[in-house]
């Protein structure tokens, strides 16, 4: 299923993807009061209500669905998990030729980490689809982009094992991770990558079941239309499995928890000379079959 979140009567709601419309899941509800109404209440669930709402999806009729639907383009979209629980797991230095950039402008290690490495983004870092990235000039002036696959956990689970990881999976989205070069603190990346609007997210998510090889999928970037990044999910150097095996050994996953799984090459700071964020710039991130997260940058 292609699934979103969105504003209905003020209310965070989830809804079911068909096409040009999406089915309302509060208004589904009450016809079918089994029916979850947000992202977060599905996924808790599991995949017994998972299986109930494709069941309803599936057997509206013409004039149920006109009842329980609206346009896409006429709701308010949220990010799919717009209040996370916790922070969003981030991993940096992913992708070999970002490990290179990163070395040769960052001051970072150019070897190739043994091990994941893992910082977070407070869930006030989480913004919509069409939303504006805040530049704080008091703060930064060295704002960077990175588009990402997020994966979102439907099980949770400790010292899960790298062959069952992926049954741990809900579904993916996008993720831009968004940093301010210019404010790490002592090596530690949380003021960088912690700030609000930080984290992009959406524009919609897909369920796990709907992407046969998340280790296949195109990732691109562009600023103004230009393109920044774009690569493969293939070239990480450490794998899905990988993550969510390495993250349960030192915390337990829950249902909803986000984990950005690192960016490619090509991102300001790595570039010569370096680019940087501007008021009023057009950011495009997208990810093969999860579509294109679009956002702008605000000065304030």
């Amino acid at each position: 299923m292609k699934l979103n979140s969105f504003l209905f009567h003020e209310r965070e709601t989830l809804g079911v993807v068909l096409g040009d419309f999406v089915v309302n899941t509060r208004l589904l509800n009450a016809h079918y009061p089994e029916i979850p109404v947000t992202m977060l209440e599905l996924i808790d669930r599991g995949q017994a209500a998972k299986d109930q709402l494709q069941l309803r999806i599936n057997r509206l009729k013409e004039g149920e669905f006109v009842q329980v639907s609206q346009k896409l383009s006429e709701i308010q979209l949220l990010a799919p998990i717009p209040k996370p629980r916790k922070n969003i797991f981030g991993i940096g230095l992913n992708y070999t030729e970002h490990v290179a950039e990163s070395a040769r402008t960052l001051d970072t290690s150019n070897e190739l980490p043994q091990q994941p490495v893992i910082f977070s983004k407070p869930p006030t870092t989480v913004t919509a689809h069409q939303t504006a990235v805040l530049l704080n000039r008091k703060i930064t002036n060295q704002l960077d982009w990175e588009v990402e696959l997020a994966v979102i956990i439907g099980t949770g689970g400790k010292n899960i094992s790298k062959e069952t990881a992926h049954n741990h999976i809900f579904g993916y989205t996008i993720i831009n991770d968004i940093s301010a070069r210019d404010c790490r603190r002592a090596g530690q990346w949380i003021v960088s990558k912690g700030q609000d609007t930080f984290a992009p997210m959406g524009p919609a998510l897909l369920t796990a079941d709907e992407i046969s090889d998340p280790q296949d999928l195109d990732l691109r970037l562009t600023v103004n239309g230009i393109e920044k990044q774009n690569s493969n999910t293939k070239f990480m150097l450490f794998r899905i499995a990988d993550l969510i095996s390495d993250l349960s050994t030192v915390f337990t996953l829950e249902p909803g928890d986000i984990i950005a799984t690192g960016t490619p090459a090509g991102v300001g700071a790595g570039r010569n000379p370096q680019e940087w964020l501007k008021d009023g710039d057009l950011i495009e991130a997208s990810v093969e079959r999860l579509g294109t997260l679009v956002n702008h940058v605000k000065e304030i």
